[in-house]
């Protein structure tokens, strides 16, 4: 019996749904508060229940799939080009409804709450991260401002506290104390960072996932852990190709009359991830002995085309093979060529 589609826009406090009753075309709307959703659909018939993949989303998603319901969520560019008129949370679900009617619909994979744990470690340190960096550039701005030229790099340090230890300093008194605290300050984020890096690679050490694709070229612990929690059930994605387009790494490409042009990747998606994939895809250019053998496909890549380009061509190719690893359950050998092995689900040593 096929189940009937519901569009149904989430909120804070006010939900609304969106139903057409299958037999008789009859279009039906429900408005429910926050505390009245999992009641209400716990007396529905099993549906098929599509929201938009925004805050809270994959909560409900769960939620709802524990009542028997089969879930779905939509990107939101996805469903924007359906909303008719003026925009408002009916307009939203009946948007949400069109749009998970159209045939080549792709749809975000629903994330267990261990996955979406291991994202919110990433989010927490890209924070840390960031305010590490302002602190650190906000002392090469200030001290500048008073003739004192930093080094970048690990010189950074013992130079700018040498320059507010010296009496004969250009930057006055009244500064010094508070500058000479900012590092305490950045000792402190950088000891939060690896607080969050010791949980992100302990997770790591458990899941035979992390340590399949951890075997790739440029793929450490941190770009495993967030492309497993990424990427979910890796056959939600028909194939390496539509993982590699989700994270943005494709040309975008523009064209008319049976005419295309290429043009740059599309950086839609992921940016975390792919940003962490072509750190990988720099480093394995910069260090492998692949990159300078012109035997090799990287080495006649390197030759043929610019460094940049070469990187994210390199950075999609490790996301085709991550998704190949993980929905065949294969190991990686050192040709880069994935292949069915009997010890494919144990962890690597």
């Amino acid at each position: 019996m096929k189940r009937t589609t519901i569009g149904f826009d989430t909120a804070k406090r006010i939900f609304q749904g969106h139903r057409v009753d299958l037999a008789t075309g009859e279009v039906s709307r429900m408005k429910l508060r926050r505390h009245e959703v999992l009641a209400h659909f716990a007396q529905q018939q099993p549906a098929v229940i599509v929201m938009e993949a925004c805050g809270g989303s994959q909560y409900w998603a769960r939620e709802l799939a524990k009542l028997g319901h089969e879930t779905r969520l939509i990107a939101p560019q996805f469903v924007r080009p359906f909303v008719k008129g003026n925009k408002n949370d009916a307009a939203d679900a009946r948007a949400i409804w069109t749009a998970a009617q159209q045939p080549e619909m792709r749809f975000v994979p629903v994330k267990t709450e261990e996955q979406q744990a291991v994202l919110g470690l990433h989010a927490i340190r890209a924070r840390l991260q960031k305010h590490r960096t302002a602190a650190i550039n906000e002392i090469h701005g200030l001290m500048g401002e008073f003739g004192v030229a930093l080094p970048k790099g690990r010189m950074m340090r013992p130079r700018a506290l040498a320059a507010l230890n010296d009496e004969a300093s250009p930057v006055p008194a009244l500064l010094r104390s508070v500058l000479r605290a900012q590092f305490e300050e950045i000792d402190a984020l950088a000891e939060r960072i690896k607080a969050v890096e010791r949980e992100l690679a302990a997770w790591h050490r458990q899941q035979p996932d992390c340590q399949r694709i951890d075997a790739i070229p440029g793929v450490a612990f941190l770009t495993a852990t967030a492309a497993v929690a990424t990427i979910g059930q890796a056959r939600t994605f028909r194939s390496g190709r539509q993982f590699a387009a989700s994270v943005g790494l494709v040309p975008r490409h523009q064209g008319t009359g049976g005419r295309v042009k290429l043009l740059g990747i599309s950086k839609r998606g992921d940016t975390y991830l792919r940003t962490l994939l072509i750190d990988g895809a720099r480093s394995v250019l910069a260090h492998s002995p692949a990159a300078a053998d012109p035997a090799t496909w990287l080495g006649r890549l390197r030759q043929r085309r610019p460094y940049n380009v070469a990187t994210v061509a390199l950075a999609n190719k490790m996301a085709r093979q991550i998704w190949a690893l993980l929905a065949h359950q294969r190991t990686y050998e050192a040709n880069h060529v994935p292949v069915s092995s009997p010890a494919a689900a144990a962890p690597a040593a």
